[in-house]
C-alpha cells in the first residue's frame, strides 16, 4: 500500500533538507543564476549531509536509501533553487545510482567513495549533436584496440560537464547493430584525448553548468565498461523511470516555491485599500496552483513508490505521466506567479522570474513532453 505519510526517518530527512535549502541554498540562488557558476558551497554541504550518495550503500559512504528519499530531496531543493537541485541530483540519480545499479564491485569501490564525498564530480553523457530523443542514433564510436577502446566523437548538453572529473559516457561499441550495440564507459578527466568544449549559456538552470565533451582518440581501458559490453540500452532504460520521478519532484518543488512567493506577496501587496489576496481573480489563481500542486505530489509519491518496489511496467507508465504533468504544472504555476506579482514579478527583485525561466526545461530535458506522451500511449496500448 502506498502511504501518504512519510516515515519518521523520511520526515527527518525532509526537515533537514528544507532547513539546508532555506538557510544555505536560497541565499546563493540569485548569485549562481547571475554568474552561471557551479554551486560549490552547496555541493560541499550536500556531501556532508549525505545528499549526494543518498542511494549508495553505507559501506561506500552513502545513505542506502531509495527513490522516494531522492524525490524528497529534489522537491525541497527545487522549492528555492532548481539549479542547485539539478546539479546535486544529477550526481545522486544519474551518476551514483547508475553505478550502484550497474557497476561491478571493483568499480563501486573505485568510484563511489569519491562520488559520495563530492571529491569526484560526475556527469552522465548521452545526448549528441545529432542524437537527442533518438537515442539509438548516437554515433560516438568506441573501437577496440587491444585492452582499450579508442573514443571519437562528442556529447552536448551535459549537466555538470564543465566541472566533471568523471564522465559516464554512452558510446557505440558495435556499429553494425543500429538498434543496440551501445555500451556505457567510465571515463576519467583529465585523460589524453578527452577535452571539454564550450559551456552553454542558458535561459534557465543557469547555476547548473551545462557543456560539451569532446573525444579525439581518447583511450579508455576495456574494464571501464559499466554493465556488459553492448548492453548500454538496458543500462540506460534501467534508470529512466527514476530520472523521470526526480525531474517530476523537482518540477513539483518549483511549483510549490512559486506558490509560496505568490501567497506571501498577495497578502502583503496593497491595492485599492486592501491586500490583493482579497481579490477574487488572485484567489482563483492561488487556488488553481494549489490544486495542481497537490495532484502532482500524489503522482510523484506513486511513481517513486513503484520505482522502489521494482514494479517496472507500472513505474514506466506512471513516471512518464508524472514527468509530463509536473512539468506543465510548473510552467503554469510560475507563469501565474509572475502575473500575481505584476511588474515586480518581471524583475530580479523577486525569484519568480527565475522560477519561470527554470520551468521551461522540465518540458524538454529528460525526455520531452512529446516523447513522454508517446511512451504513455505505448504502455496503454500494450496492456
Amino acid at each position: 500500500m502506498i502511504s501518504l505519510e512519510f516515515t519518521p526517518e523520511q520526515k527527518m530527512l525532509q526537515e533537514t533538507v528544507r532547513t539546508f535549502a532555506q538557510q544555505e541554498v536560497a541565499p546563493l540562488a540569485y548569485e549562481i543564476d547571475r554568474d552561471e557558476r557551479f554551486p560549490a558551497e552547496s555541493w560541499k554541504r550536500a556531501a556532508e549531509l549525505g545528499i549526494l550518495g543518498i542511494t549508495a550503500p553505507e559501506e561506500f559512504g552513502g545513505a542506502g536509501l531509495g527513490v522516494m528519499e531522492m524525490a524528497i530531496v529534489a522537491e525541497e531543493l527545487s522549492r528555492v533553487c532548481v539549479s542547485t537541485a539539478a546539479t546535486l541530483l544529477h550526481q545522486s540519480c544519474l551518476v551514483i545510482d547508475n553505478v550502484v545499479r550497474n557497476a561491478t564491485d571493483e568499480q563501486k569501490r573505485q568510484y563511489l567513495p569519491g562520488l559520495c564525498s563530492g571529491e569526484t564530480i560526475g556527469c552522465l553523457a548521452m545526448t549528441e549533436p545529432g542524437a537527442g530523443s533518438d537515442v539509438v542514433s548516437m554515433s560516438l564510436r568506441a573501437e577496440k584496440h587491444g585492452r582499450e577502446y579508442l573514443l571519437n566523437g562528442s556529447k552536448v548538453f551535459i549537466t555538470n560537464g564543465p566541472d566533471a572529473t568523471l564522465a559516464l559516457v554512452y558510446v557505440r561499441t558495435n556499429p553494425d547493430d543500429r538498434r543496440g550495440g551501445i555500451s556505457l564507459l567510465a571515463v576519467d578527466y583529465p585523460s589524453p584525448g578527452f577535452t571539454k568544449g564550450r559551456k552553454f549559456e542558458k535561459m534557465g538552470w543557469r547555476g547548473s553548468p551545462t557543456g560539451e565533451l569532446i573525444f579525439q582518440d581518447c583511450r579508455v581501458p576495456r574494464d571501464h565498461v559499466v554493465g556488459a559490453e553492448n548492453n548500454g540500452m538496458n543500462v540506460l532504460m534501467s534508470g529512466l523511470n527514476s530520472e523521470r520521478v526526480i525531474l517530476g519532484a523537482s518540477a513539483l518543488g518549483l511549483a510549490q516555491g512559486a506558490l509560496d512567493v505568490s501567497l506571501q506577496y498577495s497578502k502583503e501587496r496593497k491595492q485599492f485599500g486592501r491586500s490583493i489576496s482579497q481579490f477574487q481573480m488572485i484567489q482563483e489563481k492561488l487556488a488553481n496552483m494549489l490544486i495542481e500542486i497537490e495532484a502532482t505530489r500524489l503522482m510523484v509519491l506513486k511513481s517513486a513508490y513503484l520505482c522502489d518496489q521494482g514494479k517496472l511496467a507500472d513505474a514506466t507508465l506512471i513516471s512518464a505521466a508524472c514527468k509530463v504533468y509536473s512539468s506543465e504544472v510548473a510552467m503554469r504555476a510560475t507563469t501565474q506567479a509572475v502575473q500575481i506579482l505584476g511588474g515586480y514579478g518581471y524583475t530580479k527583485d523577486f525569484p519568480v522570474e527565475r522560477f519561470m525561466r527554470d520551468a521551461k526545461l522540465f518540458e524538454i530535458g529528460g525526455g520531452t513532453s512529446e516523447i513522454q506522451r508517446h511512451i504513455i500511449a505505448r504502455e496503454l496500448l500494450d496492456q
